[in-house]
């Protein structure tokens, strides 16, 4: 399959940061029973209308690009706002770094790769043409992992999925010890070796424990956890901007 390298034609950003699928019936329930957790799920309609708002901003900027796809993490659900997650806090980093960029973030609650697939490369697509160059980046898997039919074509949908992306392009691997992932991340290697994506490898850059980085929910990091992704992203992101500069 063709490698699918810039957007397409100009046109509105209807795309609003939402699957259109309800959450979870597990997760559901934990709100439910868990006002930590009802707490965390209180934050998905308004942290994606957040980033919408802030996507529309961000097509009028000048400077590069760079637009992120995924799911909850990189909406930053479970931080205490939704710019204070690891896209709003490695996009400081990169500031203080000397690289600005204008951020559209096409991520959203419970995506899962299909999503990406069939949503988010779409809206991306569908984008003005950057006026400085564009990175494109994408956190995204842990879902698949909670049902069976999406974890057994999690690395099929993974090897679809890096053919669709530009060359350079900044993607994670997935830091969970079981079968699927470690399949998944076999691809990205290989994508990585062939030349066409960069890796985060998020089993090296996240931290050794967790105790104290997990919002309410006990799943989704909270500020200081969301620091720790963003500073495993950091310099992989600031080589893909100079590269594009270049």
């Amino acid at each position: 399959m063709p490698s699918e390298s810039s957007p397409g034609d100009p046109g509105p950003l209807v795309y609003a940061n939402l699957t259109g699928r309800p959450p979870g019936r597990l997760m559901t329930t934990y709100a439910r029973l868990s006002r930590g957790a009802a707490g965390v799920q209180a934050q998905i309609e308004p942290y994606a209308a957040a980033w919408h708002a802030a996507n529309l901003r961000a097509l009028d900027g000048t400077k590069a690009r760079w637009v992120v796809l995924g799911d909850s993490m990189s909406v930053g659900v479970g931080a205490s706002g939704p710019f204070a997650g690891w896209v709003g806090q490695a996009q400081h980093r990169l500031k203080d770094d000397g690289v600005e960029v204008d951020v559209v973030n096409l991520a959203a609650y419970g995506a899962r790769v299909e999503d990406v697939i069939a949503q988010q490369l779409p809206a991306w697509r569908g984008l003005p043409k950057p006026p400085a160059g564009e990175v494109v980046s994408v956190l995204i898997g842990s879902n698949d992992l909670m049902a069976r039919r999406s974890r057994e074509g999690l690395a099929a949908a993974f090897a679809d999925l890096l053919h669709r992306l530009p060359t350079g392009a900044v993607v994670a691997m997935m830091p969970q010890p079981r079968a699927a992932a470690q399949a998944a991340n076999a691809e990205v290697r290989t994508a990585e070796r062939a030349g066409r994506v960069r890796v985060v490898d998020m089993g090296r850059t996240s931290p050794v424990s967790w105790r104290g980085r997990l919002a309410g929910d006990h799943f989704h990091p909270n500020d200081l956890g969301y620091a720790s992704i963003a500073a495993g992203f950091e310099p992989v992101l600031r080589e893909a901007f100079a590269a594009v500069e270049a």
